[in-house]
């Protein structure tokens, strides 16, 4: 592979800047692939975009970026994306910056100042090689941005008409998938984390090995509507299945709760009926777990687990088995309390609180047998 520098002028490199979407992002006279398929999304912050131009403005040196070629005199931008669109969408009067508690757009800087980012000069290393070198040097050579996150390393590897509907579907800011599942999933799309979510889901629902088997089996495909398919599905039974939103749903892995649970039937008012309760329940100390709980206790003996109950006091420990006289009140035999297990008399799944009343002394052996019942 072969690699030479170059320093090119910011006027050069916005001469044709166009953003057509999907259909690419574009600038060097149509000659540079700003963003190409494997490439994240634009997620440069306000402050981030305003610090690269204050620092052109300022005449300090940016970090090396990198273009590979594709073609005679065509590139496209291996690392430096993010600083690059930032400059090209200031020009394009997209955003403004600070100076001296003043805000200025591109058109209302001063001569100087407006002429200092024109001739600003990037330092720009361009490498010739193979795809494969050129994928390879993509993954190395982040430098100086956000690290990249396993699905967008992905991406590098399975470009193609799939990955590009996929994206459409997954990767902005306000695609679809995110305002799909925004109440719902924490994950940012423009780091391709929502993708992610999505792929793993769908993988995990038809039993693949990983995240690649399924990107390797459909990027030839023409569109992802299958994935897109499976996501308003996972989605669509939530909302069945919990008609009412509340906050602690947010946040849960809501792609394996509808792998795992999605077969199974349920009454949509007994569980609005049980969430209500299990919220107002003081023992449930882990309000997210009760979506997992009411899909798997009629499956699962230990469900209650996933509530983290609130535990007994040492002191309503001490005072039953002080009542109790360290007598174990099903096998009848005598234990220190260091060999015993607090227990609720009344089980909390039929109303039982946590509390000194109704607190049991169990030994070990007689708690465990009482739990696998």
């Amino acid at each position: 592979m072969e690699i030479k520098s170059r320093e090119i002028a910011v006027k050069d490199i916005y001469d044709g800047y166009k953003d057509d979407d999907e259909g690419g992002v574009y600038a060097y006279g149509g000659r540079l692939t700003i963003r190409p398929e494997y490439q994240r999304e634009f997620c440069y912050d306000a402050k981030k975009s305003e610090a690269v131009i204050q620092t052109i403005i300022a005449g300090y040196p940016l970090n090396v970026m990198y273009w590979a070629k594709t073609g005679k005199d065509r590139y496209e931008i291996i690392d430096g994306q993010q600083r690059t669109l930032s400059v090209m969408h200031f020009l394009d009067h997209q955003f403004q910056i600070h100076i001296n508690k003043h805000s200025f757009y591109e058109d209302s800087l001063t001569d100087d100042k407006y002429n200092a980012i024109l001739n600003y000069k990037f330092m720009i290393y361009i490498c010739d090689g193979t795809p494969t070198e050129k994928l390879a040097w993509f993954k190395i050579v982040n430098i100086g941005g956000l690290e990249l996150t396993d699905q967008e390393l992905r991406n590098a590897e399975y470009t193609g008409k799939w990955l590009t509907d996929a994206k459409l579907h997954f990767s902005k800011a306000n695609c679809a998938a995110k305002n799909l599942s925004s109440k719902y999933l924490t994950f940012d799309p423009t780091r391709q984390l929502l993708l992610e979510a999505a792929l793993k889901g769908i993988t995990e629902y038809q039993g693949k090995k990983d995240v690649t088997d399924y990107m390797s089996e459909h990027r030839s495909d023409d569109d992802a509507d299958e994935l897109w398919q499976y996501f308003q599905d996972v989605f669509a039974w939530t909302q069945k299945v919990f008609p009412k939103y509340r906050s602690s749903m947010k946040g849960l892995d809501w792609c394996h709760l509808y792998n795992k649970y999605s077969r199974r039937k349920y009454n949509s008012k007994q569980m609005e009926t049980d969430v209500a309760r299990l919220h107002a329940d003081e023992d449930v100390q882990k309000k997210k777990g009760i979506y997992e709980y009411l899909l798997s206790r009629e499956i699962d003996p230990f469900a209650e687990r996933k509530l983290s109950l609130r535990a007994f006091t040492e002191h309503d420990k001490l005072t039953a088995y002080e009542r109790q006289k360290g007598i174990c009140p099903i096998c009848g035999k005598h234990f220190e309390i260091e060999q015993m297990q607090a227990d609720h008399i009344v089980p909390w799944s039929k109303g039982g609180k946590t509390i000194a009343e109704n607190c049991q002394m169990l030994c070990t052996d007689c708690n465990r047998r009482k739990s696998n019942i």
